[in-house]
């Protein structure tokens, strides 16, 4: 049996297709939430290649390294955020959900990769009976001790028949980005098809690959990040597996992705005009073409040379630099980007796992905000995506003559608080 953590993909995950694209290659880069301890050396640490293809097939944009889960996931440090962005997402994932699923008359709602349980608390909220599946067995035991049900295990065809026998056929079986993560996406729905009631619907939040091009939110391209959907991909990957795409709301967080429903084909729901109109506008503006992935790769190289130039510029100059948001797609870009501890003197972040340990590749230590009694010059925010909520919270920062690098979608800063509305 081979020991080797990292498969090459050779076939498309969806369609079966060997016809690629080569997209874009950053190189070998550490795992992105793979934090170390602050006493060690760390020669050992491991980097795996991080490169994006395209399926000319069926346009899946996909890694070509897939690393073993058992690496990746049995101890998991990203932990679902507490900002008040988040908390108003994971109440709208309910809403949109509760449109089409009877949540207050108690049907089961299984959570696919459920972390430690906040958005099952916000579906029990709703009247709904929860389940999560999460191989991270450090989250899974937070989330009981929460007081939410969950499984420690992968979900897969074996799990899902497990569940559907101990507690009843799901009404709804949620995956918040956690689909994106999955190599065996057949085995996945073959579980849900075993576990789905027929009228219930399988609801994935995945990020959308024409936001990811469109907005060069390159740095959310990381290992555990296997695939990155159109809805055209989403649509045939669906119907190969006896699934009818029924549904889609494109949502902002995470930098743009897209809530997706199917159900079984045999039942009775129907696609909804919205499904169909993407898809059109997904083959109008080019992207199951190579152009538009080839454009993508230069803006990245336009970006990461620009952002390169910017933080060490204003280093030379004196200036003092920290990161914000010890994220995983910090990660990457810390580490394409060649920035670490020469250019950035801490990064600070919220996530108790991550406090006192080092930025996987690039070594700066990660601190909690109490923490820093010297404020920096300027922060380059990791966490881009919460860029608002955060130019707002750190008013005090930005009145005392602060600035905040925002990386993406090119480099720019900012000086001034955002307005609470």
């Amino acid at each position: 049996m081979s020991t080797d953590p990292v498969r090459f993909v050779t076939a498309c995950r969806v369609c079966g297709s060997e016809r690629w694209q080569q997209v874009v290659s950053f190189g070998k880069v550490p795992l992105a939430n793979g934090f170390l301890d602050a006493d060690g050396s760390h020669e050992d640490e491991e980097a795996y290649p991080l490169e994006v293809i395209s399926c000319r097939t069926c346009r899946l944009l996909s890694l070509t390294a897939v690393v073993d889960p058992q690496v990746l996931y049995r101890t998991y440090s990203y932990v679902t955020s507490g900002s008040e962005t988040m908390a108003r997402h994971l109440r709208t994932v309910v809403r949109l959900c509760g449109k089409r699923v009877d949540l207050a008359g108690g049907g089961l709602v299984v959570e696919l990769g459920s972390n430690t349980g906040d958005q099952l608390l916000a579906f029990r909220a709703a009247g709904a009976r929860i389940l999560g599946v999460d191989p991270a067995r450090n989250l899974a035991a937070i989330a009981v001790d929460r007081g939410v049900p969950t499984l420690p295990e992968y979900f897969d065809s074996a799990t899902a028949r497990a569940v559907a026998d101990e507690h009843g056929k799901a009404a709804l079986i949620l995956g918040r980005h956690v689909f994106a993560h999955i190599d065996d996406v057949a085995d996945v729905l073959a579980g849900v098809r075993e576990l789905l009631a027929e009228d219930g619907l399988f609801t994935i939040e995945v990020p959308y690959a024409v936001d990811l091009v469109e907005q060069l939110a390159f740095d959310t391209i990381y290992h555990e990040h296997l695939s990155y959907f159109l809805i055209s991909t989403l649509d045939a990957l669906f119907a190969r597996h006896g699934l009818r795409t029924v549904d889609v709301e494109r949502l902002p967080v995470h930098g743009g992705s897209v809530l997706v429903s199917a159900a079984p084909a045999e039942g009775p729901w129907r696609t909804h005009d919205r499904v169909r109109a993407l898809i059109e506008q997904e083959r109008a503006a080019g992207y199951l073409d190579d152009a538009v992935y080839d454009a993508f790769a230069a803006r990245v190289r336009t970006t990461c040379t620009d952002l390169s130039r910017l933080v060490r510029g204003l280093v030379a100059d004196g200036h003092r630099i920290a990161a914000y948001g010890a994220s995983a797609k910090g990660t990457t870009l810390l580490n394409i980007c060649g920035l670490g501890r020469t250019e950035l003197e801490f990064c600070t972040d919220t996530t108790p796992q991550k406090q006192g340990r080092l930025t996987p590749g690039t070594r700066i230590p990660v601190v909690a905000p109490e923490d820093v009694t010297r404020p920096p010059d300027h922060y380059l925010l990791l966490a881009w995506n919460y860029a608002e909520e955060i130019l707002r919270k750190e008013s005090a920062f930005l009145e005392g003559g602060g600035r905040f690098i925002i990386p993406v979608p090119e480099p720019t800063v900012r000086g001034e608080a955002v307005v609470s509305r």
